[in-house]
């Protein structure tokens, strides 16, 4: 009986390994895009591809059931924080009315290097490594504008490059708009202290008074190692359904196949230096000072329940920034990504975008 034992748990031991193996098998490359018959769609583009983008070696996956469809450069957050991982946990859909790309920024991702220079990683840098993306793109598929989507982050590089860059783009799309991320990140403290408390959660609410945020000395360390865990634990995180980083970000990256395994280890290697680098002045700045026109239609895509880019503020700005045409759509149901919570219905709403474009 013993010998079965030894010889069961041994197999159980093979089986365990050989799965993390095949897991973590990273062969690089991104899936065929398939129907729903499971085939490949005759047609479809599914790829990486590095472009030298001012200099420097960049990444980024392309994928379209047809590559004549409008173009849509998505901007990731972070910084330094590439987002293909959330079409696997949570699939919005995007490559089925656009030829979507997945753009990982300088210093991030596919495009980190130890070979980058700190100097070279500024908000002037990252808006016109942007503009190149953009008419590489533009050049590549033949058309004269594309659509620009920003997301956290993405959003504070995304509204100075169409501010800057009308030309280029149909429209401006705004996801969990950030404007003044150290207020924002006041307002979310005041907001989660009152949640833990009409919880109950006293424990929370002590840990959180002894995590000061001010606008004279900005976010203390202890505040900045309670966030993430704070905010998840309500709901108001990367998404509503997420309760931790580790399960929600660092596995689900793991068992991407579309990265080598050290690219998956670059991407945090890449967060961890482009955060060092440009957080300071994305929490010090305030873009409802600094960007209050857009030449381009804009529309902002706010999840209710965001405790990241509070949508308090992002609905001020989009009242005093001017621009041709613009929308404030709320997403009930979603925290600081609802284009990927709620995908239905951003689905919709990007479609409408592009109708209103073509009339």
């Amino acid at each position: 009986m013993r010998l079965v034992l030894v010889i069961l748990l041994s197999v159980l031991a093979v089986l365990f390994v050989a799965g993390v193996i095949l897991w973590l098998r990273s062969p690089g490359a991104p899936p065929p895009l398939r129907g729903g018959d499971g085939r490949q769609v005759p047609g479809s583009l599914s790829e990486r591809v590095t472009v030298e983008i001012g200099g420097v070696p960049q990444g980024m996956i392309i994928q379209s059931i047809d590559p004549a469809n409008p173009v849509l450069l998505f901007l990731h957050g972070g910084p330094g924080m590439p987002e293909y991982f959330l079409e696997a946990t949570h699939p919005a859909g995007l490559e089925q009315d656009f030829t979507v790309v997945w753009w990982e920024q300088r210093g991030a991702g596919m495009s980190w290097s130890p070979d980058l220079r700190a100097q070279d990683l500024t908000v002037d840098r990252m808006i016109r490594d942007t503009i190149e993306v953009a008419d590489y793109l533009r050049d590549r598929f033949g058309q004269e504008r594309i659509y620009l989507l920003g997301h956290s982050w993405g959003s504070f590089l995304g509204v100075q490059v169409a501010a800057q860059a009308l030309d280029r783009f149909h429209a401006y799309i705004g996801m969990a708009q950030v404007v003044h991320q150290l207020r924002s990140e006041i307002m979310a403290r005041d907001a989660m202290l009152a949640a833990y408390g009409n919880r109950g959660e006293m424990r929370m609410v002590r840990r959180l008074e002894a995590a000061p945020i001010s606008v004279e000395n900005g976010m203390s360390d202890a505040y900045l190692r309670l966030r993430d865990a704070a905010t998840h634990r309500l709901g108001g995180g990367t998404t509503r359904d997420m309760r931790s980083v580790i399960t929600g970000v660092f596995l689900p990256i793991l068992g991407l196949p579309i990265y080598t395994l050290r690219e998956k280890i670059d991407l945090w290697r890449g967060k961890a230096w482009s955060r060092g680098i440009l957080w300071e002045e994305i929490l010090r700045t305030d873009l409802s000072a600094t960007v209050t026109r857009v030449q381009v239609p804009v529309y902002f895509l706010v999840g209710a329940h965001d405790l990241t880019a509070m949508p308090e503020l992002s609905r001020r700005y989009f009242d005093v920034i001017e621009a041709p045409r613009k929308a404030y759509y709320v997403f009930e149901n979603s925290a600081h990504s609802p284009l990927f919570e709620e995908p239905g219905r951003g689905r919709q709403v990007l479609l409408s975008i592009v109708e209103e474009q073509n009339n």
